[in-house]
């Protein structure tokens, strides 16, 4: 029964994709593929009572995961993949950006750095005098509430790039895309430190979910890059 149950599933998505399939739907279907011979429906319902929902299932630490009847080692490994991967996915095909020359091309680059993060993260982003990304990543990794801006390792990677300009951004995994007091203050000790370097700093992305902020397009903040 099994195996005509995931056959008809298999063929649904290839002929529909996934557009119309249901969160546990679209869990079971992946999970075929990480637990052999089971009956993945229960525990796909399973996953998504206990954390949410489907990113919520994605987004869990993996040892939470496993607290879940029926995941095993191989099913949590290939559920923490997937977030990972489409990040992989999408940042390969943002490498097609190569000039940063406003707010809305630098968030669609850097974006794809923050899919499926759970804790803060830093991102650099480097420029040239024409807007040409020269470096893209992230430097700063930190806990789910706070990550502390390395700017000794940074300075170093504008140097190494020969950068004329930087943009930083970082995410709020558990909040919403809106600067703190202490991000204002991180802002300008790293504007501060470019300027030792002649570098420009342009602007300051915060990131949560799939939106963002710009500091740089916030009128009463655009001072910090003045």
């Amino acid at each position: 029964m099994h195996d005509g149950h995931r056959d008809r599933l298999r063929e649904r998505f290839l002929k529909e994709g996934l557009d119309r399939f249901e969160p546990h739907n679209i869990l079971e279907l992946l999970l075929f593929y990480g637990i052999p011979r089971k009956d993945t429906n229960e525990i796909a319902h399973a996953l998504i009572n206990k954390f949410g929902s489907l990113s919520g299932v994605l987004d869990a630490p993996i040892e939470e995961i496993k607290t879940v009847e029926g995941i095993g080692e191989n099913a949590a490994v290939f559920l923490k993949l997937l977030p990972a991967a489409s990040r992989a996915y999408l940042d390969d095909r943002a490498n097609g950006i190569r000039i940063v020359n406003d707010s809305e091309s630098a968030g669609e680059l850097l974006l794809t750095k923050f899919i499926g993060r759970p804790v803060e993260v830093f991102v650099l982003l480097l420029l040239d005098s024409k807007g040409k990304v020269l470096f893209c990543d992230v430097v700063t990794e930190g806990s789910i509430h706070s990550v502390e801006l390395n700017i000794k390792k940074m300075i170093a990677l504008c140097s190494k790039y020969d950068a004329a300009s930087a943009i930083i951004a970082h995410n709020h995994p558990s909040g919403v895309a809106l600067p703190s007091n202490a991000d204002l203050v991180t802002t300008e000790r790293f504007r501060q430190a470019l300027e030792l370097i002649h570098v420009r700093l342009t602007d300051h992305l915060i990131v949560a979910d799939n939106d963002y902020v710009s500091l740089g397009d916030t009128p009463n903040l655009r001072y910090l890059f003045d």
